[in-house]
């Protein structure tokens, strides 16, 4: 494996993760490759990165949610809104 010249293995971009709480048959994202979670913990799916290649879009094998891709959204947008899951550090654990 060759190492970037910085010395770091890990990817410089994060992979977006999205959640279909609210229970709706389709969620339009702004990315192509991605994360569904299902649902946000402790109530998630296992998790399964998609990768909609050159379609524009594609169903989660877990939990048969359709995502479409809209290239007027950023990967951190979702339509309807508060599908982008965003990780945060449960109360009283030490920070990373």
């Amino acid at each position: 494996m060759t190492r970037p010249a910085n010395g770091s293995s890990c990817p410089k971009t994060l992979v977006p993760h999205f959640v279909n709480d609210i229970g709706v048959d389709r969620i339009k994202i702004g990315v192509k490759e991605f994360q569904c979670m299902g649902a946000a913990p402790p109530q998630d799916h296992p998790h399964v990165y998609l990768d909609m290649g050159d379609d524009k879009q594609i169903i989660c094998p877990y939990c048969s949610t359709l995502y479409e891709y809209d290239d007027g959204l950023k990967a951190t947008d979702s339509r309807p809104e508060g599908c982008v899951y965003v990780a945060t550090t449960p109360p009283g654990a030490p920070a990373a």
